[in-house]
């Protein structure tokens, strides 16, 4: 079955940083447009970064331009979040998603959550 297991979260500091990572399991990850959304209390989620199949782009959030990386290893199947100058308002759970056309039409995996705290 497919799997989207997440690592890396943790309690912060601001202006500390945390590596998230996401290692996918029973799909073809290369084909999968990979990305990274958060849902913090009391709001909806969003997304906070992409990386298409080949990793030749990227896409951000402009909250987290400049602070946040986002890249994939298709040899490890695995996609990572660099989080850089993390601040309170980054304080949510992020989830990794993977989307595909597994079926002829768009569909979605998504991880279990990581919690990332920014607190001092």
């Amino acid at each position: 079955q497919v799997q989207l297991v997440e690592s890396g979260g943790g309690l912060v500091q601001p202006g500390g940083s945390l590596r998230l990572s996401c290692a996918a399991s029973g799909l073809t990850f290369s084909r999968y447009l990979m990305s990274w959304y958060r849902r913090a209390p009391g709001k909806e989620r969003e997304l906070v970064a992409s990386i298409t199949s080949a990793g030749g782009n990227t896409n951000y959030a402009d909250s987290v331009k400049g602070r946040f990386t986002i890249s994939r290893d298709n040899a490890k199947d695995t996609v990572d979040l660099q989080m850089d100058t993390l601040q309170p308002e980054d304080t949510a759970v992020y989830y990794c998603n993977a989307n595909g056309f597994p079926a002829g039409s768009p569909f979605d995996f998504w991880g279990q959550g990581t919690q990332v705290t920014v607190s001092s």
